[in-house]
């Protein structure tokens, strides 16, 4: 069984080194490569980060790999998805915080629920008019921005490049359709630890 975990561990490592520095994101922390304001040491930082978290995740429950989303920026954890009881939410952030260079942990893990189509689909409708909102606004530039929706409360995580395009990312979210929340982890520049000069 052991033997089995470690096999799809570095399948999952594998498979993601292979994945190519596009626009979407770079080194997995969907932000891209020409607009991040991160040197290439902290972006690399925030990788080894992310593999690691995500790879004790599958070690304690191989489940988590489809049920549990991970990000980390400049040292910043969150965590969304769902999981069934309020003691893996805990065991999840205490994890979270064991991984070195972890500044803070936010998570918004939601316990499970009976899964609901209808709920779904108005989540990911949600997600894909924030997603075309963001895309479509030329004061933002998207692809600094990731998206999750869960139960009409969208969760926005990336870089501004000031407080203009903050505030306008914030004002999109809240005209989708049927939102009932917007919760936000958007950092200016100048509140990363070290940018480019």
């Amino acid at each position: 069984m052991k033997l089995k975990k470690i096999i799809l561990i570095a399948i999952f490592i594998f498979i993601s080194g292979c994945v190519g520095y596009s626009s979407t994101g770079v080194l997995g922390t969907g932000v891209s490569i020409a607009m991040d304001p991160r040197t290439i040491g902290t972006q690399i930082d925030d990788s080894l980060m992310q593999k690691n978290l995500r790879a004790k995740l599958i070690l304690m429950d191989s489940g988590y790999i489809l049920k549990v989303k991970t990000k980390v920026l400049d040292g910043r954890i969150f965590i969304t998805g769902k999981v069934n009881t309020v003691e893996e939410k805990l065991k999840i952030t205490k994890l979270a915080w064991e991984i070195k260079g972890a500044r803070s942990v936010k998570n918004d893990l939601k316990i499970k629920e009976e899964f609901n189509f209808k709920q779904t689909a108005k989540d990911v409708l949600i997600t894909s008019q924030l997603r075309t909102a963001l895309i479509t606004n030329k004061i933002i530039k998207s692809a600094n921005y990731d998206i999750d929706t869960y139960k009409k409360i969208i969760y926005v995580y990336g870089i501004s490049q000031n407080e203009d395009e903050r505030a306008e990312v914030i004002n999109e979210a809240k005209k989708v359709l049927d939102v009932e929340d917007v919760i936000t982890s958007i950092f200016l520049v100048e509140d990363l630890r070290v940018v480019k000069n």
